[in-house]
């Protein structure tokens, strides 16, 4: 007979073995396998049938109190900058700006700040194709630019709130949002480094990729069409669906003083309200900075501010800016459940006790904490190819080892950064990113493994590296 502390870690086990073969075999979506996979595992640990639905009620709602409203207005903010053309601004101005020697640097640059309210999909549709005239004008491959950009976006995609992947970690693991952003900031600067321009230098010597056949040099860059995959592998619908990418070059772009400032907002306002927590008391500085610091309402005055700047101003009437908060709120929608299911699963794992089961044998390990964060994190992501639900898992199981533990909030945020970095490495042909670096630099696939994936894998390996140094340090 097992004794229910060894079966719930082995039902733990099991229930991961569940949530795979329901999204990898079955095709479940994510938010429905999640839940599938939290009423198997609560119902095996003993939980009666009334007790757990409660119970998946209650963490429902405790997962998605502050974070829902926060991923909305993210959502809204990313499609008011997509729609006021503020990624080709940033891409635009910084090659301008940069020499032939640094403009690597600029587009990883670029990449970093873009990607920190824009979806990264989006990024790449709309950035990738203007590279190639750069490319082609310069004779280099086209790696030499899209690495580094690429780089820039994934690492403030997997790293910085208010993406969806690291705001769904830091609310499982309730975590400091400002905390979580500053330790993303010193990770995520070295892994653009190295997985960019550094790496991008390197693999565009080696492979030679030129420009996709695009008309280049005028308003619409057409994608190409899917390269033909080696392997026999094949690339899903959603990367080879037929788009057309319209650049516009010549249309009214926004000032970059104004998308630069847009774009630091949340980040900035989040970090004053950390501020004011760590000077506490009731003093009415400390309060103010504390409810502007809110990453509610932060996000909420960035909004305002964006819908002003990019909307009224520039002659966009209420309507259509009531439009596009209505479109940003679909994709908003999935990530919101998504994260509120991993949410409720691990309200039921704390509930178990395999918090405490698993904090005893980390101990007797000597396994840090976010180690453990990290190693969950990438083993879904490279079993899956989720980034998403990568960061989700690995948080659910962190966060009741954070509580058992005692984990300061320093440490809890630091393993928020650690369990991104294992969701945003090692992204392999389960990946949709995968065959949209695939299709958008026409390469085949053994060139998307040797230049893609290398370059998402060394963004979270150096971004873990930073970790492991930091986490001595962390009270």
């Amino acid at each position: 007979m097992l004794s229910y502390e060894t079966w719930v870690v082995t039902a733990a086990v099991l229930a991961v073995g569940v949530l795979l073969t329901l999204i990898i075999v079955l095709k479940v979506q994510e938010f429905l396998a999640l839940l599938l996979t939290t009423l198997a595992f609560g119902l095996a640990v003993g939980n009666g049938p009334t007790q757990l639905m409660d119970l998946i009620v209650g963490e429902m709602g405790d997962s998605l109190g502050e974070l829902s409203l926060v991923i909305a207005l993210g959502a809204i903010f990313g499609m008011i900058l997509q729609h006021a053309g503020a990624a080709e601004r940033i891409a635009v101005t910084l090659v301008e700006r940069f020499s032939e020697r640094t403009i690597s640097w600029g587009l990883g640059l670029a990449g970093f700040l873009v990607a920190t309210s824009v979806y990264i999909d989006v990024a790449i549709v709309v950035l990738v194709p203007m590279l190639y005239g750069v490319a082609q004008r310069t004779g280099k491959s086209l790696l030499h630019y899209g690495i580094p950009l690429c780089a820039g976006l994934s690492a403030a995609y997997t790293f910085m709130p208010p993406s969806p992947g690291p705001l769904a970690a830091s609310g499982i693991m309730g975590a400091d949002i400002g905390l979580v952003v500053l330790f993303g900031a010193v990770c995520g600067i070295p892994a653009v480094a190295v997985a960019g321009p550094l790496f991008g230098r390197f693999i565009a010597r080696r492979i030679h990729v030129v420009p996709p056949t695009a008309i280049v040099g005028s308003t619409d860059v057409v994608a190409p069409a899917a390269p033909t995959t080696g392997g026999g592998a094949t690339s899903p619908a959603t990367a080879t669906s037929a788009v057309e990418v319209r650049t516009e070059p010549e249309r009214d772009l926004p000032s970059f003083g104004s998308v630069v400032l847009a774009l630091l907002m949340p980040l900035l306002l989040i970090l004053v309200g950390t501020v004011g927590r760590l000077m506490g008391g009731e003093s009415p500085v400390a309060t103010a900075l504390t409810f502007v610091g809110n990453p509610v309402i932060a996000l909420l005055l960035t909004v305002l501010f964006s819908m002003w700047v990019f909307g009224v101003r520039r002659g966009i009437g209420r309507a259509e800016l009531g439009r596009l908060a209505g479109t940003a709120l679909g994709p908003a929608g999935n990530i919101i459940l998504v994260t509120g299911a991993g949410g409720v699963f691990g309200g039921v794992l704390v509930s178990s006790g395999l918090g405490d089961t698993l904090s005893a044998a980390m101990r007797d390990a000597s396994i840090p904490l976010v180690v453990f964060g990290f190693v969950v994190a990438a083993v879904m992501r490279i079993s899956q190819g989720s980034g998403l639900v990568a960061m989700v898992t690995g948080a659910t199981f962190s966060a009741p080892l954070a509580e058992s533990l005692g984990a300061s909030p320093a440490t809890v945020a630091l393993t928020c950064i650690a369990i991104a970095c294992g969701g945003a490495g090692f992204s392999h042909v389960n990946d949709s990113g995968f065959w949209m670096a695939n299709r958008y630099f026409g390469m085949n696939v053994a060139d998307t493994l040797k230049s893609w994936t290398v370059m998402k894998s060394l963004v979270g390996l150096t971004g873990f590296a930073v970790v492991l140094v930091l986490s001595p340090f962390v009270p």
